[in-house]
């Protein structure tokens, strides 16, 4: 819809899953515009070289021009952290760039829709600013210290109370954003901890089949319902978040054990097949775009560094100590 614009950001190592994001948010939103951020200088050349409908690419240096104040941190924070720092200045940028547009959200670039956003904004209609909590099943309490809310979607409605609380996150971001637990502080994320007690017309939302994940997986009750999977038989999955998913050789793996989550066949049929084979399909028309550019992992990771830590002690290992781990290939999904 012209009134609802999305911004999202990613580098060259995630163009498949930004892809991804992109081809699924044009299936169920058709028309929905999707500005990027480019992280790497060969995500920038690749996405201009696909020209893909309602897709606008951004140099860094572009943003950084525009938020010399946001480029002031870079030198005192890590790579991931200033890519943190960046996230409501990013927003911010894309609103004001988009005067006809009522709604900005925010996307990490590993969602994935199944369904059309439009129950979200329906809950949204009287707010300003619209956060997703976690939800964090039993067990993981222990997570909340990086923050009851995701970053992985969040919106702002051009109305003043809703800028007012984006520019007060993009100065909390500027003055601190590291990838380490603090106080009340957790990179750009913990800060969404304390908006609905500060501003007006925070919403927080609450469909559960908005930001379904690993994390959240193991008290939910999955069904396949009139052809859609449905949560605790009342609400239709809307976006996954595949947090988590990794690749080494011609495997792929999830990050459900790590969060205790069940995988079932439900999971693997009609959540990770089709993900998975729009990764393949991401990869496959970007990859000559790509030639010669070495890989780089950027992550924008709910909690620290586990996964990545699995990650690459796995990719040294042979195919035979997958056993035991939920693995996916580029063709179907198994657990050896």
């Amino acid at each position: 819809m012209a009134d609802r614009v999305y911004c999202t950001y990613f580098d060259h190592n995630y163009l498949p899953r930004g892809l991804a994001l992109y081809h699924s948010l044009q299936r169920h939103a058709p028309g929905a515009r999707l500005w990027v951020l480019c992280l790497s200088e060969a995500c920038h050349r690749a996405l201009l070289a696909l020209d893909l409908p309602n897709l606008l690419a951004v140099r860094m240096a572009d943003f950084e021009a525009a938020n010399a104040d946001v480029a002031a941190t870079r030198s005192s924070r890590s790579q991931i952290e200033y890519y943190f720092t960046c996230s409501p200045a990013w927003i911010l940028f894309v609103l004001e760039s988009n005067p006809d547009a009522e709604w900005t959200t925010y996307l990490d670039s590993d969602l994935f829709f199944f369904a059309s956003p439009d129950p979200i904004y329906e809950e949204m209609k009287y707010a300003a600013f619209g956060i997703i909590p976690h939800r964090f099943s039993r067990g993981l309490e222990d997570q909340r210290r990086f923050g009851l809310y995701n970053v992985g979607w969040v919106s702002v409605r051009r109305r003043d109370d809703g800028i007012t609380a984006l520019r007060w996150w993009r100065e909390r971001c500027i003055e601190w954003c590291y990838d380490r637990v603090e106080g009340d502080r957790f990179a750009d994320q913990r800060y969404l901890d304390r908006m609905p007690e500060m501003f007006s017309g925070v919403h927080v939302i609450s469909h559960l089949g908005a930001n379904l994940a690993p994390w959240n997986l193991a008290d939910c009750r999955l069904e396949w319902n009139n052809g859609r999977v449905e949560i605790e038989r009342r609400h239709p999955l809307l976006f996954f978040h595949f947090y988590g998913v990794k690749r080494s050789g011609g495997y792929y793996f999830n990050s459900h054990r790590f969060y205790h989550a069940p995988f079932s066949s439900l999971m693997r049929e009609e959540l990770y097949k089709p993900y998975v084979a729009a990764l393949a399909e991401a990869e496959r028309s970007s990859a000559p775009h790509l030639q010669g550019q070495q890989s780089e992992t950027i992550r924008k990771p709910v909690t620290a560094s586990p996964i990545d830590r699995l990650s690459n002690a796995l990719r040294k290992m042979r195919t035979i100590a997958y056993r035991g781990l939920d693995i996916i290939t580029g063709r179907a999904i198994a657990v050896r």
